[in-house]
């Protein structure tokens, strides 16, 4: 049983637990990557369900995690990666959507997009290993993965199949501006990860600052539910039980 400071998990707490946790992937990637933190949450007991993001612009991953939200039947706690943190900021506005969880996310506030967010930034190294098609998709060479994306995870294969199954986005997507934003009414949890490649970590910690999110540290590349799946879990279980009391 995942342990935390400030969270005292017992069998009878989890038990209380009557909340879903909905997962939302980012870029270069599908539902799959939080297998890891699935397997340990469902070990626990919790429900647990991934989105399928179909990369093609924010309207339409917003739609395809309103599916899923739509779908359920119980309080939601909405988790979202990377380019997913814009997907889950809109998205969360759903009424069973109870706290937000943003993992190495983006999260604007109304009426920005991604290059908003980061124009006051440099840009990250990982930026550097973009390939673009002839419909403007974007995927991340081998290197990208393996050095920039995910330069935690020693196991060479596990990159390799990374690179292999990869989820080109749009370019275009991250022009694309949020009209809501959940955390503005919701409670908010947020990981930071120091090692990041892809997100800025100095940005990372002014969005986690400006959407009052709960918030956790780890040195970890920007796939710390690939890297370190048992503390991501941690957070989530945290934000679960803190979310019991409210639901009995």
């Amino acid at each position: 049983m995942f342990k935390q400071a400030d969270v005292i998990s017992t069998d009878k707490a989890l038990a209380e637990i009557k909340a879903t946790i909905v997962f939302v992937h980012g870029a270069f990637s599908d539902g799959s990557t939080w297998n890891k933190v699935i397997e340990l949450l469902q070990k626990e007991g919790l429900d647990v369900i991934s989105v399928q993001n179909p990369l093609t612009s924010l309207t339409d991953d917003i739609l395809a995690t309103q599916r899923i939200l739509n779908a359920q039947d119980r309080p939601i706690i909405l988790v979202g990666h990377s380019w997913a943190g814009m997907v889950i900021t809109e998205a969360g506005q759903h009424e069973s959507v109870k706290t937000l969880v943003y993992v190495a996310a983006f999260a604007p506030s109304v009426g920005q997009s991604v290059v908003d967010l980061g124009k006051d930034f440099p840009a990250p190294s990982g930026f550097d290993h973009l390939n673009s098609d002839k419909d403007g998709f974007l995927t991340l060479t081998l290197e990208g993965i393996e050095q920039h994306l995910a330069q935690d995870l020693s196991i060479s294969a596990q990159t390799k199949l990374m690179y292999a199954t990869q989820g080109p986005i749009q370019a275009k997507n991250f022009e694309e501006k949020v009209s809501t934003a959940a955390w503005e009414t919701k409670p908010s949890y947020y990981i930071i990860s120091e090692n990041d490649n892809m997100l800025q970590p100095e940005l990372q910690k002014q969005m986690a600052e400006k959407i009052s999110a709960n918030t956790f540290s780890l040195k970890a590349s920007h796939v710390p539910h690939l890297s370190q799946p048992e503390e991501v879990a941690k957070v989530i279980l945290d934000a679960a039980l803190n979310l019991a009391p409210n639901l009995n």
